[in-house]
């Protein structure tokens, strides 16, 4: 089968980039989905697409909160995601701070916009009950509406955000990076089949591997962010200082499923059984190693 892959076109998404470019439609063709994690779970529970790069929280949250869409079967970003905080150019907010009790944007609920406003309410001590939410679908209608005074701010990936900023387009305020690693892959558990799926992993980690090296840090990753996405060089760089990426994409460690949980279930996102989750209730145990 050819499988349909959705993912966000973003930086992180390079390795992905460079597999579809050799593979050419063969095993699989590439879905975007510029709204992010919620649309990418929207577009599985559809079966509109078949496997997800997407991001962890959204993902937990949706299998603990009885999605029968999809489980999960691989990891693709092993570094936390840093969730900038932002604001529009002439606003009165300059500090995170400053936000507790408005209304904040996001693209969808179950989004990762969403699950972090929360992540950032239990930082800042705020009671996650007063949480208020617009929902402005992608980062073009999240900037229109911290502008225009209908949202306070918005969460979003930093160096996907940072043109706009630079452009004069909005401002940053502050910053919150994910409490887990930011990237799993999930797939639909009987739409997609398993071998098909292990195929697809054992390539990507291929391509992860060779994008993850030093020599490929130091060369060709560079030039190939700049040309896929045109960013500046010293942004290129600087992220890839900080991304890293796993060994094998056909493997997750357990200590980040439970963590996760722990700390959707203090945001008030997901409630546990009594006893607990267990983290093969979140996996195809057909396809990914919990380590």
């Amino acid at each position: 089968m050819v499988l349909r892959v959705g993912y966000v076109r973003e930086h992180f998404s390079s390795p992905l980039l460079q597999f579809a470019d050799e593979d050419a439609g063969k095993s699989f063709t590439l879905v975007e989905c510029p709204s992010g994690t919620g649309q990418l779970i929207s577009r599985l529970t559809n079966e509109e697409i078949d496997i997800a790069i997407a991001l962890t929280d959204p993902l937990i949250t949706g299998i603990a909160n009885g999605s029968k869409a999809y489980k999960l079967v691989g990891s693709f970003v092993s570094t936390p995601l840093n969730w900038a905080v932002i604001t529009g150019t002439k606003s009165e907010f300059n500090k995170i701070s400053d936000l507790n009790g408005t209304t904040v944007g996001i693209s969808r609920y179950g989004s990762g916009s969403f699950t972090m406003a929360y992540v950032m309410a239990l930082q800042q001590g705020w009671s996650t009950d007063d949480l208020q939410f617009q929902v402005n679908n992608d980062i073009r209608g999240l900037i229109d509406s911290v502008n225009d005074g209908s949202t306070s701010a918005f969460m979003w990936e930093w160096f996907t955000t940072k043109p706009f900023v630079d452009a004069g387009e909005a401002r940053f305020i502050g910053s919150v990076p994910t409490p887990w690693p930011s990237w799993l892959i999930a797939a639909h558990p009987e739409r997609a089949e398993s071998k098909a799926v292990s195929t697809f992993l054992d390539g990507l980690t291929t391509f992860v591997t060779d994008f993850n090296s030093e020599e490929s840090r130091a060369t060709k990753n560079v030039g190939f962010i700049e040309a896929k996405f045109g960013y500046l060089r010293e942004d290129i760089e600087a992220w890839l200082k900080t991304v890293g990426y796993p060994k094998s994409c056909s493997e997750i460690p357990t200590k980040v499923i439970s963590d996760t949980v722990s700390v959707l279930e203090k945001a008030g996102v997901i409630k546990q059984p009594a006893g607990g989750f267990d983290a093969g209730f979140f996996v195809n145990k057909d396809v990914v190693k919990l380590t």
